[in-house]
């Protein structure tokens, strides 16, 4: 059996009843919009937000309220909004082997289908009295937005360390799947403690996500995403701020001016790559996304063993060994 689908073990059922509710959610009668969205729909990945939301719900709780599967719809909603937005920002015209949104309908048409998948989700929490719901995915999308504009500032000055990266993919990334176990735990009633809790423990297992993504762009590994993209657009991510950290006047100088001036020259590119290998980048940045992991899963230890705390435990695991 494929990891993901031991994972997913323990909620299959209400991920395939997931599937029905959401397809309802984004229907509409504007036929233009409904044809978009179906087209989002069918084109779903692995659907890793809902399977925490759902996970962290029944480990607390062995039954699946309505509550959780609105906070499921709610975090896919906005996941869905910025993903279509971020390649309207990028320019990017596929999305995991498919066309994306703005290369087969345009800008204008997906700016406003994101708007709408944004909207939809504010409104259903509102709908509801989901109150508590809003809260955590609204807190996330605001976190997000700070973190995309730190990183776009940071890049112009390349003048990031290690505790600024920390901070921007913690806004970026990992809020948003904090919001998916803080929106597990509420929606069946827990306290406060145990929310908070339990937000920290997405918050872990985010950061470690993002680290392992940034250790992608340093393989030579056919993974399906071009190495040294991020530095292409000069993102400083964990390997290279280490090897920035700890090389000497002149190297460093010469990192600098390879990111300022011949960052989409492939050779010199390829030679910085190299050179974040040698200098330990790689295997500082593993380290510290174990530790992260870690970390992660020492919070789940009090909670009831059930099936549900292990496919956490086990999606723990596959965040930090998946190939892409």
């Amino acid at each position: 059996m494929k990891i993901v689908e031991r994972i997913k073990a323990p909620i299959r059922h209400e991920m395939e009843t997931f599937e029905d509710k959401f397809r309802e959610i984004v229907r509409t009668r504007v036929a233009l919009l409904n044809r978009v969205t179906m087209f989002i729909v069918t084109r779903k990945g692995k659907r890793m937000r809902p399977m925490l939301v759902f996970l962290t719900a029944k480990m607390l709780n062995n039954h699946i309220t309505e509550r959780s599967y609105r906070g499921a719809a709610i975090i896919e909603l906005i996941h869905t909004a910025t993903i279509v937005h971020d390649d309207v920002v990028d320019e990017s015209t596929f999305r995991r082997g498919f066309f994306s949104l703005n290369a087969l309908w345009r800008n204008k048409i997906a700016v406003l289908v994101g708007d709408y998948l944004l909207a939809k989700g504010l409104v259903l929490s509102i709908d509801n009295n989901d109150f508590d719901l809003l809260r955590i995915i609204s807190t996330a999308v605001k976190e997000m937005s700070e973190g995309e504009l730190l990183q776009i500032e940071k890049a112009r000055k390349l003048d990031i360390t290690e505790e600024v990266y920390f901070d921007i993919i913690r806004q970026k990334t990992a809020t948003l799947i904090a919001a998916c176990t803080a929106m597990g735990a509420a929606s069946v009633g827990s306290d406060v403690k145990t929310v908070r809790e339990l937000h920290r423990f997405g918050e872990l297992l985010g950061l470690a996500f993002q680290i392992k993504d940034d250790l992608f762009d340093y393989t030579r590994d056919n993974i399906g995403k071009p190495t040294g993209i991020d530095i292409k657009e000069r993102k400083m991510t964990l390997p290279l701020i280490y090897a920035l950290q700890n090389a000497d006047a002149k190297r460093r100088k010469w990192i600098l001016k390879i990111l300022r001036k011949h960052n989409t020259d492939k050779q010199k590119v390829r030679e910085l790559i190299d050179y974040v290998r040698q200098s330990g980048g790689l295997d500082y940045a593993t380290r510290k996304m174990h530790e992260l992991k870690d970390q992660a899963l020492q919070i789940l230890e009090h909670y009831p063993d059930n099936e549900a705390k292990q496919s956490l435990i086990l999606l723990a695991d596959y965040v930090i060994n998946r190939k892409i």
